[in-house]
Protein backbone atom coordinates (compact mmCIF):
# COMPACT_ATOMS: atom_id res chain seq x y z
CA UNK A 1 0.00 0.00 0.00
CA UNK A 2 1.55 3.40 -0.62
CA UNK A 3 2.91 5.52 2.17
CA UNK A 4 0.07 7.30 4.29
CA UNK A 5 0.82 10.94 4.88
CA UNK A 6 0.30 10.66 8.51
CA UNK A 7 2.63 8.36 8.98
CA UNK A 8 5.17 9.48 11.62
CA UNK A 9 8.75 9.58 10.96
CA UNK A 10 9.71 7.57 13.86
CA UNK A 11 7.78 4.31 11.80
CA UNK A 12 9.59 5.44 8.60
CA UNK A 13 13.29 5.56 10.86
CA UNK A 14 12.53 1.85 12.06
CA UNK A 15 11.71 0.33 8.69
CA UNK A 16 13.62 -2.17 6.74
CA UNK A 17 13.71 -0.95 2.81
CA UNK A 18 13.50 -3.76 0.69
CA UNK A 19 13.33 -4.42 -3.29
CA UNK A 20 11.22 -5.17 -5.88
CA UNK A 21 11.89 -8.96 -5.37
CA UNK A 22 11.24 -8.99 -1.69
CA UNK A 23 15.12 -8.84 -0.97
CA UNK A 24 16.36 -6.88 2.02
CA UNK A 25 18.57 -3.42 0.69
CA UNK A 26 18.97 -1.68 4.04
CA UNK A 27 17.89 -0.13 7.07
CA UNK A 28 16.37 3.65 7.10
CA UNK A 29 19.23 5.84 8.18
CA UNK A 30 17.19 9.38 7.73
CA UNK A 31 13.69 10.89 6.46
CA UNK A 32 14.11 13.75 4.18
CA UNK A 33 10.94 16.12 4.03
CA UNK A 34 9.94 17.89 1.25
CA UNK A 35 10.34 21.72 1.54
CA UNK A 36 6.42 22.73 -0.51
CA UNK A 37 4.47 20.42 1.66
CA UNK A 38 6.39 18.97 4.99
CA UNK A 39 5.45 15.42 3.73
CA UNK A 40 8.39 12.42 3.26
CA UNK A 41 10.13 12.81 0.32
CA UNK A 42 12.78 10.32 0.55
CA UNK A 43 14.64 8.00 2.71
CA UNK A 44 18.34 7.22 2.88
CA UNK A 45 19.35 3.76 3.18
CA UNK A 46 22.22 2.12 4.97
CA UNK A 47 24.29 0.13 2.54
CA UNK A 48 27.84 -1.11 1.69
CA UNK A 49 29.72 -3.28 4.74
CA UNK A 50 28.53 -2.76 8.03
CA UNK A 51 25.94 -0.01 6.58
CA UNK A 52 28.66 2.03 5.64
CA UNK A 53 26.94 4.34 2.77
CA UNK A 54 23.69 5.88 2.85
CA UNK A 55 21.77 6.35 -0.44
CA UNK A 56 18.85 8.57 -1.08
CA UNK A 57 15.70 6.34 -2.11
CA UNK A 58 12.36 8.09 -3.40
CA UNK A 59 8.91 7.20 -1.31
CA UNK A 60 6.54 8.65 -4.13
CA UNK A 61 6.93 5.18 -6.06
CA UNK A 62 7.27 3.18 -2.27
CA UNK A 63 5.08 1.25 -0.73
CA UNK A 64 4.55 0.62 3.11
CA UNK A 65 3.60 -2.39 5.25
CA UNK A 66 4.29 -2.64 9.02
CA UNK A 67 8.22 -2.01 9.10
CA UNK A 68 8.32 -2.51 5.65
CA UNK A 69 9.63 0.03 2.80
CA UNK A 70 9.22 -1.77 -0.59
CA UNK A 71 11.05 0.33 -3.38
CA UNK A 72 10.30 -0.98 -7.57
CA UNK A 73 13.82 -0.89 -7.70
CA UNK A 74 16.90 -3.45 -7.21
CA UNK A 75 19.11 -3.50 -4.51
CA UNK A 76 22.02 -3.19 -7.13
CA UNK A 77 20.31 -0.19 -8.39
CA UNK A 78 19.86 1.49 -5.13
CA UNK A 79 23.56 0.83 -4.38
CA UNK A 80 24.66 2.54 -7.75
CA UNK A 81 22.34 6.00 -7.55
CA UNK A 82 24.02 9.11 -7.30
CA UNK A 83 25.98 10.14 -4.03
CA UNK A 84 24.97 12.62 -2.22
CA UNK A 85 26.08 13.70 1.13
CA UNK A 86 23.67 13.15 3.85
CA UNK A 87 24.11 16.29 5.53
CA UNK A 88 20.48 17.07 6.39
CA UNK A 89 19.30 18.78 3.12
CA UNK A 90 18.73 17.99 -0.07
CA UNK A 91 19.57 20.53 -2.89
CA UNK A 92 17.22 21.24 -6.01
CA UNK A 93 20.34 19.91 -8.38
CA UNK A 94 21.02 16.54 -6.20
CA UNK A 95 16.92 15.94 -5.87
CA UNK A 96 16.77 16.62 -9.74
CA UNK A 97 19.62 14.12 -10.55
CA UNK A 98 18.24 11.75 -8.30
CA UNK A 99 14.45 11.70 -9.88
CA UNK A 100 16.67 11.79 -13.29
CA UNK A 101 18.02 8.17 -12.04
CA UNK A 102 15.15 6.40 -10.78
CA UNK A 103 13.05 7.65 -13.51
CA UNK A 104 10.53 9.62 -11.36
CA UNK A 105 8.27 12.11 -13.32
CA UNK A 106 8.58 15.53 -11.33
CA UNK A 107 5.41 17.21 -11.55
CA UNK A 108 3.88 14.07 -9.74
CA UNK A 109 5.44 14.52 -6.53
CA UNK A 110 4.38 16.39 -3.73
CA UNK A 111 1.68 17.78 -6.02
CA UNK A 112 4.73 20.72 -7.29
CA UNK A 113 4.11 21.43 -10.59
CA UNK A 114 6.82 21.71 -13.41
CA UNK A 115 8.31 25.42 -12.46
CA UNK A 116 8.53 24.64 -8.64
CA UNK A 117 11.86 24.26 -7.39
CA UNK A 118 12.41 20.65 -5.63
CA UNK A 119 14.66 20.42 -2.44
CA UNK A 120 14.33 18.53 1.05
CA UNK A 121 15.32 18.41 4.10
CA UNK A 122 15.93 16.37 6.79
CA UNK A 123 13.01 15.44 9.28
CA UNK A 124 14.31 16.47 12.85
CA UNK A 125 13.49 16.35 16.21
CA UNK A 126 10.79 13.59 15.73
CA UNK A 127 9.04 13.30 19.17
CA UNK A 128 7.46 9.42 20.56
CA UNK A 129 4.34 10.82 18.64
CA UNK A 130 5.83 11.58 15.05
CA UNK A 131 5.63 15.20 15.63
CA UNK A 132 7.79 17.24 13.75
CA UNK A 133 9.47 20.68 15.16
CA UNK A 134 10.51 23.20 11.72
CA UNK A 135 12.32 25.48 11.38
CA UNK A 136 10.41 28.50 12.29
CA UNK A 137 9.90 26.62 15.80
CA UNK A 138 6.03 25.95 15.36
CA UNK A 139 5.14 22.45 15.84
CA UNK A 140 3.71 20.48 13.21
CA UNK A 141 0.83 18.38 13.04
CA UNK A 142 2.05 14.51 13.57
CA UNK A 143 -0.25 11.19 14.16
CA UNK A 144 -1.86 12.52 17.20
CA UNK A 145 -2.05 15.74 18.74
CA UNK A 146 -0.27 19.18 18.64
CA UNK A 147 1.34 20.81 20.69
CA UNK A 148 2.43 25.01 20.94
CA UNK A 149 5.86 26.40 22.02
CA UNK A 150 6.49 29.77 24.23
CA UNK A 151 8.96 32.23 24.12
CA UNK A 152 10.62 31.90 27.59
CA UNK A 153 9.34 27.71 28.15
CA UNK A 154 10.28 26.46 25.25
CA UNK A 155 10.74 22.69 25.41
CA UNK A 156 14.01 21.03 24.35
CA UNK A 157 14.04 17.67 22.19
CA UNK A 158 16.03 14.76 22.58
CA UNK A 159 16.93 12.32 19.57
CA UNK A 160 16.78 9.30 22.48
CA UNK A 161 13.51 9.55 24.32
CA UNK A 162 10.28 12.28 24.63
CA UNK A 163 10.65 16.02 26.17
CA UNK A 164 13.45 16.46 28.15
CA UNK A 165 13.41 17.77 31.68
CA UNK A 166 16.51 19.14 33.49
CA UNK A 167 19.03 16.87 31.51
CA UNK A 168 20.42 16.13 28.02
CA UNK A 169 21.13 12.69 26.55
CA UNK A 170 24.19 11.86 25.54
CA UNK A 171 24.43 9.48 22.62
CA UNK A 172 27.08 7.61 21.30
CA UNK A 173 27.40 4.81 18.04
CA UNK A 174 28.77 1.81 19.02
CA UNK A 175 30.17 -0.39 16.72
CA UNK A 176 29.01 -3.92 15.97
CA UNK A 177 31.23 -6.18 13.84
CA UNK A 178 30.08 -9.54 12.58
CA UNK A 179 30.57 -11.77 9.51
CA UNK A 180 28.22 -13.20 6.57
CA UNK A 181 29.23 -15.94 4.48
CA UNK A 182 30.06 -14.91 0.93
CA UNK A 183 30.93 -17.47 -2.64
CA UNK A 184 34.70 -16.59 -2.86
CA UNK A 185 36.16 -18.97 -5.25
CA UNK A 186 35.12 -21.80 -7.29
CA UNK A 187 36.93 -24.71 -7.99
CA UNK A 188 35.94 -28.09 -10.18
CA UNK A 189 37.91 -31.38 -11.89
CA UNK A 190 37.84 -31.57 -14.92
CA UNK A 191 39.34 -34.66 -16.68
CA UNK A 192 40.96 -34.90 -20.15
CA UNK A 193 43.32 -36.93 -22.47
CA UNK A 194 46.68 -36.40 -22.48
CA UNK A 195 48.90 -37.98 -24.81
CA UNK A 196 52.96 -38.70 -24.16
CA UNK A 197 55.53 -40.80 -25.64
CA UNK A 198 56.95 -43.33 -23.11
CA UNK A 199 60.23 -45.82 -24.42
CA UNK A 200 61.34 -49.10 -22.96
CA UNK A 201 64.05 -51.49 -24.02
CA UNK A 202 63.11 -54.30 -25.83
CA UNK A 203 64.97 -57.63 -26.24
CA UNK A 204 64.73 -59.29 -29.75
CA UNK A 205 66.56 -61.81 -32.18
CA UNK A 206 66.62 -62.18 -36.00
CA UNK A 207 68.63 -64.72 -37.82
CA UNK A 208 71.81 -64.16 -39.99
CA UNK A 209 73.31 -65.97 -42.96
CA UNK A 210 75.85 -68.01 -42.71
CA UNK A 211 77.72 -69.99 -45.36
CA UNK A 212 79.72 -72.94 -44.53
CA UNK A 213 82.45 -74.29 -47.06
CA UNK A 214 83.47 -78.18 -46.64
CA UNK A 215 86.40 -79.40 -48.55
CA UNK A 216 85.66 -83.03 -49.87
CA UNK A 217 86.33 -85.64 -48.44
CA UNK A 218 85.72 -89.26 -48.47
CA UNK A 219 82.80 -88.52 -46.07
CA UNK A 220 81.03 -86.42 -48.32
CA UNK A 221 81.95 -87.60 -51.22
CA UNK A 222 79.37 -89.57 -52.25
CA UNK A 223 76.79 -85.98 -51.47
CA UNK A 224 78.94 -84.54 -53.84
CA UNK A 225 78.94 -86.69 -56.74
CA UNK A 226 75.30 -87.70 -56.99
CA UNK A 227 74.21 -85.61 -59.15
CA UNK A 228 75.40 -84.42 -62.70
CA UNK A 229 79.09 -83.38 -63.38
CA UNK A 230 78.11 -79.81 -64.50
CA UNK A 231 74.63 -78.28 -63.43
CA UNK A 232 72.61 -75.07 -62.53
CA UNK A 233 70.51 -74.64 -59.28
CA UNK A 234 68.86 -72.67 -56.32
CA UNK A 235 69.07 -73.27 -52.88
CA UNK A 236 66.66 -70.94 -50.52
CA UNK A 237 67.19 -70.59 -46.82
CA UNK A 238 64.33 -67.87 -45.14
CA UNK A 239 65.62 -65.90 -42.43
CA UNK A 240 63.34 -65.23 -39.56
CA UNK A 241 63.67 -61.95 -36.77
CA UNK A 242 61.58 -60.53 -33.62
CA UNK A 243 60.42 -57.15 -33.88
CA UNK A 244 58.55 -55.10 -30.99
CA UNK A 245 55.06 -55.02 -30.86
CA UNK A 246 53.17 -52.72 -28.69
CA UNK A 247 49.57 -52.59 -27.32
CA UNK A 248 47.98 -50.83 -25.01
CA UNK A 249 45.86 -51.41 -22.53
CA UNK A 250 43.46 -49.21 -19.88
CA UNK A 251 43.50 -49.65 -15.75
CA UNK A 252 42.27 -47.67 -13.20
CA UNK A 253 45.40 -46.24 -10.94
CA UNK A 254 43.83 -43.71 -8.31
CA UNK A 255 40.92 -42.02 -7.32
CA UNK A 256 40.53 -38.23 -6.90
CA UNK A 257 38.07 -36.08 -5.33
CA UNK A 258 37.53 -32.34 -4.19
CA UNK A 259 36.07 -30.87 -0.97
CA UNK A 260 36.53 -27.81 1.31
CA UNK A 261 37.83 -27.08 5.06
CA UNK A 262 37.74 -24.35 7.37
CA UNK A 263 40.74 -22.41 7.95
CA UNK A 264 40.67 -19.52 11.07
CA UNK A 265 42.10 -16.49 10.15
CA UNK A 266 41.72 -12.53 11.72
CA UNK A 267 41.00 -9.73 9.58
CA UNK A 268 41.07 -6.03 10.74
CA UNK A 269 37.84 -3.66 9.92
CA UNK A 270 37.41 0.10 9.91
CA UNK A 271 34.09 1.96 10.20
CA UNK A 272 33.44 5.63 11.50
CA UNK A 273 31.20 5.88 14.48
CA UNK A 274 29.41 9.11 15.76
CA UNK A 275 28.84 9.98 19.29
CA UNK A 276 27.43 13.12 20.69
CA UNK A 277 29.29 15.88 22.74
CA UNK A 278 28.12 18.65 24.96
CA UNK A 279 29.30 21.85 25.68
CA UNK A 280 27.84 24.47 27.93
CA UNK A 281 27.47 27.89 27.03
CA UNK A 282 26.93 30.37 29.51
CA UNK A 283 27.12 34.39 30.10
CA UNK A 284 30.20 36.04 31.21
CA UNK A 285 28.59 36.82 34.84
CA UNK A 286 27.35 32.99 35.35
CA UNK A 287 29.97 31.14 37.20
CA UNK A 288 30.49 26.77 36.77
CA UNK A 289 30.65 24.49 39.55
CA UNK A 290 32.85 21.27 39.44
CA UNK A 291 33.64 18.99 36.48
CA UNK A 292 31.16 16.80 35.75
CA UNK A 293 31.64 12.85 35.84
CA UNK A 294 33.68 12.43 32.88
CA UNK A 295 35.87 14.86 33.99
CA UNK A 296 34.83 17.84 31.86
CA UNK A 297 33.91 21.23 32.37
CA UNK A 298 31.59 23.53 30.75
CA UNK A 299 33.20 26.14 28.62
CA UNK A 300 31.60 30.15 28.69
CA UNK A 301 30.27 31.31 26.04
Amino acid sequence: MPIDPSTSIDALRAATVTSSDGSKIGKVAEVYLDDHSDQPEWVTVKTGLFGSSETFVPLSTASYLGDEIRVPYSKEQVKDAPRTDADGTLSPAEEVRLYDYYAVDRTTTSGRGTGDQPGGRRGEWPDSRGDVTTSTGQAALGTTGTRTTTGTGTQGYDTSGPTTDDAMTRSEERLHVGTEVREAGRARLRKHVVTEEQTRQVATSHEELVITREPITDANRGAATSGPELSEEEHEVVLHEEVPVVSTHVEPVERVRVGTRTEQDTQTVSADVRHEEIDLDTDSTVTTGRADRDGRRGRHG
